[in-house]
């Protein structure tokens, strides 16, 4: 964060430890799939850091390594969100995601941290990996600086040129499915969800990503095809969420 707020003097943080929030676990309950994410019954403490998430321009996610991955209270927090991978939201953030780790798998929780939060309508997630071949006693050298300086530096400068980068296809894929299934699960079917609103948005129905996203000719009929998959399979698969 120092190397941000030399770059920019009038930037402001809000800091969340998840330890202190004692969000509970995700109990897999599929209200907020079904009937959004105001009735979590975790919504509470998730109205405050969705609340902070809205907030900011950009989001800096620290989670140490553990087994190759993010630890369980950042998965937990996630968990919460996986709504979001269904109806994307936060188009126009940036993400600076920040890992250490003993000696390697750094890169695998980098990877499935960005994965994540891109599929939640990220628009661009930077990654530093830090390998500590220590326990307790860990001290940054002159290089490992040098290389934070860098990554905080090129997040910073992105979030404030307020650039929006071409979304990748992996992004495309799962929101033009979902996009072309949306007519199962519109106000009034057997099976109404909060999907069937989200993709019924005048602007939705007819484009391949969000508004104020740029997006390539060969993407726009890319994303059209899937969903045009997604519209064809709606018909023969039938999704529930019945409990």
């Amino acid at each position: 964060m120092e190397n941000i707020k030399t770059l920019d003097s009038s930037c402001a943080f809000q800091e969340v430890h998840l330890l202190d929030v004692n969000l509970p676990f995700c109990l897999g309950c599929s209200n907020c799939f079904r009937k959004g994410n105001e009735f979590c019954p975790h919504k509470d403490i998730m109205t405050s850091l969705i609340e902070k998430i809205n907030w900011a321009d950009g989001v800096i996610v620290v989670s140490t390594t553990f087994n190759m991955r993010e630890t369980a209270l950042l998965k937990n927090f996630l968990d919460h969100l996986n709504y979001l991978l269904h109806r994307p939201l936060w188009f126009t953030k940036k993400a600076l995601v920040v890992t250490t780790v003993g000696a390697v798998g750094g890169d695998s929780t980098i990877k499935s941290i960005s994965g994540t939060l891109t599929g939640m309508g990220f628009n661009r997630c930077y990654g530093i990996a830090i390998s500590a071949f220590s326990w307790n006693d860990y001290q940054i050298s002159p290089k490992t600086q040098k290389k934070i300086d860098k990554k905080s530096t090129d997040f910073c400068r992105d979030v404030q040129s307020g650039r929006m980068h071409y979304p990748s296809t992996d992004v495309l894929i799962p929101y033009n499915l979902f996009r072309g299934m949306a007519g199962n699960f519109v106000k009034g079917s057997k099976y109404e969800t909060k999907d069937g609103d989200y993709y019924t948005d005048d602007y939705r129905k007819k484009h391949v990503y969000e508004r104020g996203i740029p997006l390539l000719p060969h993407q726009r009929l890319f994303g059209t095809l899937f969903y045009l998959i997604g519209k064809a399979s709606s018909k023969s698969m039938e999704v529930t969420y019945k409990k």
